[in-house]
């Protein structure tokens, strides 16, 4: 048989290299919920679970040893909350991104978590392919938030929006107000000296 050309061999081993295998580390202090995880992503085409950690500390502690491509964490945990544990990881390893596991869409938590650097925040209730996505979405360096959450923070970023807005102009009077928005609708001092019936100097 004829040598096997050189250019091809290093075609195929950079092939192979293209199709490494995401490594995973879960963390959740509930063993059932581990081994659950576990199963569920080590079977996935492409999944590698490298290691599982009880607790946030022991979480931080096989991310420094392991240094996975993706860490599943649930967010209460002992002996270090998830959400210390995220960012201790974010901060140490920011090139490991974190999805934060719940069990309720608790929307101080999401915050914090975010605050913390997590790429993605999903319920635990999600199916199967829901978790797969997110995991395949945050290595790909995505972000991800659970649609039954996204709702409540629209709300409350536009609550924040609205109040600062609101702020901004708390010292005017109600008659200074209402000049700024015939301002704002690019009316001259003469149109609003006329409209609210003061005089244009006023």
């Amino acid at each position: 048989h004829p040598c096997p050309d050189p250019i091809d061999r290093v075609a195929r081993v950079t092939i192979v290299r293209s199709d490494a295998a995401i490594r995973i580390l879960i963390a959740d202090d509930h063993e059932v919920v581990r081994i659950g995880l576990s199963a569920l992503l080590d079977r996935q085409r492409g999944f590698r679970v490298v290691g599982q950690a009880a607790s946030g500390d022991e979480a931080v502690r096989l991310a420094r040893t392991l240094r996975p491509d993706v860490v599943v964490m649930d967010i209460r945990m002992p002996d270090g909350s998830g959400t210390d544990a995220c960012r201790t990881i974010t901060t140490e390893l920011p090139a490991t991104p974190v999805v934060m596991l719940t069990s309720y869409a608790d929307e101080e938590a999401l915050f914090a978590s975010i605050s913390a650097g997590a790429s993605g925040y999903v319920l635990k209730r999600i199916g199967s392919d829901e978790l797969v996505h997110a995991v395949r979405t945050v290595a790909a360096g995505g972000s991800l938030l659970d649609p039954a959450v996204t709702a409540s923070v629209l709300e409350r970023l536009r609550h924040a929006a609205h109040a600062e807005e609101s702020g901004a102009f708390s010292e005017l009077t109600e008659q200074e107000r209402r000049v700024l928005a015939h301002l704002a609708n690019g009316a001259s001092n003469r149109e609003i000296a006329r409209d609210m019936e003061l005089a244009e100097k006023t």
